[in-house]
């Protein structure tokens, strides 16, 4: 339900998320929260971006506007990238360079703006931006911080002072719960792959700054650090990272994206699994980031042969899952005779699939998933038990605490490189799918479903944050 705004507590937002599509869309999420408010949002980010994002509700575009400003060239980028959805892991940073030259159109924007009488009220930004900050502070408008990453990720990565105090030097170190976490904790790296996913985020990059320095200089300069997540999910998790960071650090809840019916004609994959039993499907999706190769994919393949189930698979290609000028499946991608020998039970797709209304189809009964956050909390919303093959950054982290609450199994892997076989992966899929105890992962999923989907405690949680974004507008 819309709420009404007091015109006088209108506030103007500009959102501004990095240049990947699960931050664009967990911004466009909070964005329509506070939009329906009465709130005026500017959501700013790139043309082709811009162009790729869902549509939104008729009701909320008259305070929801899209601000396009033009990437910049880099060399080594090709052209027309203008997310990592675009471009191989290995190229990523080369978007954060490019991402850096939208400083100077971005502080045209606010010039003009200040000059047309529209200052904004806050700029919410994502964790790379950290020369918002200062562009912002010189137009008068404040920063918040959105971080669309798992809040214990964040407190595992620490602040500057807590690093300082106590040194990570080592790949190893990544192996044990940070120093400063206060109670006792399994937020650790378990292999040295995953350390070292962490590890690197230390190190400067092709953009000549290392993930954590932008972060760090980021949050330093923040009036308030607000996270998709909730005490439901994370409990005491704010409480800490209030005192880590020592800002006032908000949930806004899960922002459960909604269920769209398709007009006209439904998608193939949705008449697919019009035609397959009740939760008799395990989805498969990676994200757009995972570091997949020809090995893992062929692996994965022959797991979901081995175990003799129904999935739907949306396969991303190894240059961008958006790349949709042809949705055929290469013979390199997957191993061969691999769609002949499970047609009929298996349906693989390489263009777009519009996962939110797979998941939430009643065939479905299982995620396989990568374990990236929003992929997580989609699942959250349709009470599906998980199978876990997570890669780096967050996601191991992630697979961890749900293992622990009992909602999903992870795929066995080497504890050294990370690798994974076939048989873990049917092992896995079967525990889920098949075997007795996915009964119980079943049961622990559906009531999570049913603490995040109370719409009255997570519209509580916005209703915070809009207080707290009034409340320290003004303070200095």
């Amino acid at each position: 339900m819309e709420a009404a705004a007091d015109a006088a507590g209108v506030l103007e937002v500009v959102v501004f998320p990095w240049l990947a599509f699960g931050h664009m869309l967990s911004f466009l999420e909070l964005s329509k929260r506070l939009a329906a408010r009465g709130h005026a949002v500017a959501f700013v980010s790139t043309p082709r971006n811009l162009a790729r994002l869902p549509p939104v509700p008729p009701h909320l575009s008259p305070r929801l506007r899209f601000v396009a400003l033009p990437l910049p060239r880099v060399d080594g980028l090709p052209d027309g990238a203008e997310s990592t959805a675009d471009v191989p892991p290995e190229k990523i940073e080369l978007v954060k360079k490019a991402m850096d030259g939208l400083a100077a159109p971005l502080a045209a924007f606010l010039a003009d703006a200040v000059a047309a009488g529209r200052r904004p009220d806050w700029i919410v930004h994502d964790f790379c931006h950290h020369w918002v900050p200062p562009i912002a502070g010189g137009h008068g408008v404040p920063c918040a911080a959105f971080m669309t990453v798992y809040a214990a990720f964040v407190a595992f990565l620490g602040p500057r002072w807590a690093n300082v105090e106590h040194p990570r030097a080592a790949t190893e170190d990544f192996a044990i719960a940070p120093r400063w976490i206060p109670f006792p904790s399994t937020i650790a790296c378990r292999r040295r792959s995953e350390a070292e996913s962490i590890a690197a985020l230390f190190r400067a990059n092709a953009s000549g700054v290392s993930d954590m320095e932008r972060a760090w200089q980021l949050l330093e300069c923040c009036r308030l650090a607000i996270y998709r997540s909730c005490d439901e999910v994370e409990p005491g998790m704010f409480a800490l990272l209030t005192d880590l960071f020592q800002q006032p650090v908000i949930p806004a809840g899960v922002l459960l994206p909604p269920v769209i019916a398709a007009d006209g004609d439904r998608p193939e994959v949705l008449r697919w699994l019009d035609d397959q039993p009740p939760k008799s499907v395990v989805y498969v999706a990676l994200g757009s980031e995972a570091p997949l190769t020809a090995g893992i994919l062929h692996e994965l393949a022959l797991g979901l042969e081995l175990a003799g189930v129904r999935f739907l698979w949306a396969l991303r290609r190894p240059s961008g899952m958006f790349n949709t000028a042809n949705d055929a499946v290469t013979d390199e991608l997957l191993p061969a005779g691999f769609e002949e020998r499970t047609r009929g039970r298996g349906l693989v797709r390489t263009g777009w699939v519009p996962q939110v209304a797979a998941l939430a189809h009643d065939a479905t009964g299982a995620f396989l998933t990568h374990c990236g956050w929003g992929s997580t909390i989609e699942s959250f919303a349709c009470g599906h038990p998980l199978v876990m093959l997570p890669f780096v950054l967050d996601q191991p982290l992630v697979a961890r605490a749900m293992a622990e609450r009992g909602i999903g199994v992870e795929v066995a892997r080497d504890e050294g490189d990370g690798s994974f076989d076939r048989d873990g992966v049917a092992e896995a899929v079967r525990r889920v799918m098949v075997d007795e105890e996915g009964k119980a992962l079943a049961s622990n999923a559906m009531k999570l479903r049913e603490v995040l989907t109370d719409q009255g405690r997570q519209e509580t949680y916005i209703d915070d944050l809009v207080e707290h974004l009034r409340r320290y507008r003004g303070c200095c």
